[in-house]
């Protein structure tokens, strides 16, 4: 059985009061707090047992070197590779995005080409591409959510034309919690030659995630949203899509020999892991994900899923507030606006005076709020934490808010 009151016991930080208040931290969608096993690896990591990984033959950088590598099978396990050779390292998301940008796309793509996004991706899943529109002639084509947040993988593939090399495409949304069949999008592109990346920066945090079931071409994490440390994440990366990319950065550890003439390039993934890494932040990633497989992925989803019930039979009760992203089956966030002048960075305020930490403005999805005729919203995310009473006291603060701008 699920117990949230164990789990809590693990944050150190959720036993602090902010403004006086206990501290309701609702902004697990921009990063996760880190439970004390965390805490415990990066501390032992830096004080007693650091040291630069590969290539040092002392006793502290084979030690460092083992437990680095180690979390490669860890993500592996976590996400049903086939292989760890299939997982890159990397500071998370955005630089995962942006290695298949400049390592797969970029070489492999040309003017006129096409890259289909839907509406709701994230900055760090569309930046990107824009540079690939500006500096290569890749032209970026967008398909909708409909009025639920919902994204229909038919609509997905019916964009695809003759010059469709690229879908990518979250498996859930960090605005509206909208849960994307990336299986189904996957299968289709792949039935006419079009990979897929999919970011996995919300999902994969939230729910169970199989790769190999669901068939993409590139996978991409982030640490700090897995209850690890920020600046750590990795990519899963097909190996025949590997087999097709070019070097993103160059430097030490990716290559076997350089000379005055050439380079020689080392065998993936660590062809494409340059320089001194993350060493620790990677260590905490580990433990992260020990830690949420220790508590079973299938457990943590239907505890979320619970909340998730639970706060939209809370919310219903507020004709005041418009929340954004209506699907049954969402993720435990909710984007909203209330009724009146009030700005959401208001709205945010306010809940800060009672202990409650939301997020508040266009959460990097500028292409979305525009589809949605918005400007901000405000933004509570649920994690593994998180209770009922939490519910409760987000919605009488809520309450307040309202009151006051009434």
């Amino acid at each position: 059985m699920y117990d949230v009151a164990k789990v809590r016991a693990d944050f150190p930080i959720l036993s602090r009061e902010v403004n006086g208040k206990p501290l309701v931290y609702l902004d697990n969608g921009a990063s996760a707090q880190k439970p004390q096993v965390v805490i415990d690896s990066i501390t032992r990591a830096y004080g007693h047992e650091y040291a630069n990984v590969h290539r040092g033959l002392h006793y502290l950088s084979n030690l460092a070197t083992d437990n680095y590598e180690a979390v490669r099978g860890k993500i592996a396990k976590f996400l049903n590779a086939g292989s760890e050779n299939d997982i890159v390292f990397n500071s998370g998301t955005t630089e995962g995005i942006n290695m298949v940008a400049y390592g797969w796309a970029m070489p492999n793509l040309k003017a006129g080409d096409e890259i289909i996004l839907s509406v709701m991706e994230h900055h760090a899943n569309i930046v990107p591409w824009h540079f690939l529109r500006e500096r290569q002639g890749v032209v970026l084509k967008w398909v909708d959510v409909d009025a639920t947040g919902a994204l229909d993988p038919q609509a997905v593939l019916d964009a695809i034309t003759p010059k469709t090399k690229l879908i990518a495409v979250t498996q859930m949304s960090n605005v509206l919690g909208t849960k994307v069949d990336v299986k189904a999008i996957c299968k289709g592109a792949h039935e006419k030659g079009v990979a897929v990346l999919v970011d996995g920066s919300q999902s994969a945090v939230h729910m169970p995630v199989d790769v190999q079931d669901i068939d993409a071409d590139f996978f991409a994490i982030t640490g700090h949203k897995l209850y690890g440390p920020s600046g750590s994440g990795a990519i899963y990366i097909k190996p025949e899509r590997m087999a097709e990319m070019q070097p993103f950065l160059g430097g030490g550890d990716m290559i076997r020999e350089v000379s005055k003439d050439g380079v020689i390039y080392n065998d993936a993934p660590m062809k494409f892991e340059a320089g001194t890494p993350g060493i620790v932040q990677m260590i905490g990633l580990g433990t992260a994900i020990d830690y949420m497989m220790d508590h079973g992925m299938e457990a943590i989803s239907a505890h979320e899923d619970s909340l998730r019930d639970y706060a939209v039979s809370k919310l219903a009760g507020l004709n005041w507030i418009q929340v954004q992203g209506t699907t049954a089956d969402k993720g435990a966030i909710f984007s909203f606006t209330m009724d009146g002048a009030a700005h959401a960075h208001d709205i945010s305020t306010i809940l800060d005076k009672k202990g409650v930490a939301v997020r508040a403005g266009q959460h990097c999805t500028g292409p979305l709020m525009e589809h949605l005729g918005l400007n901000a919203t405000c933004r509570a995310s649920f994690a593994m934490y998180n209770t009922t009473d939490e519910v409760d006291v987000w919605i009488d603060a809520l309450e307040l808010a309202h009151d006051l701008f009434a």
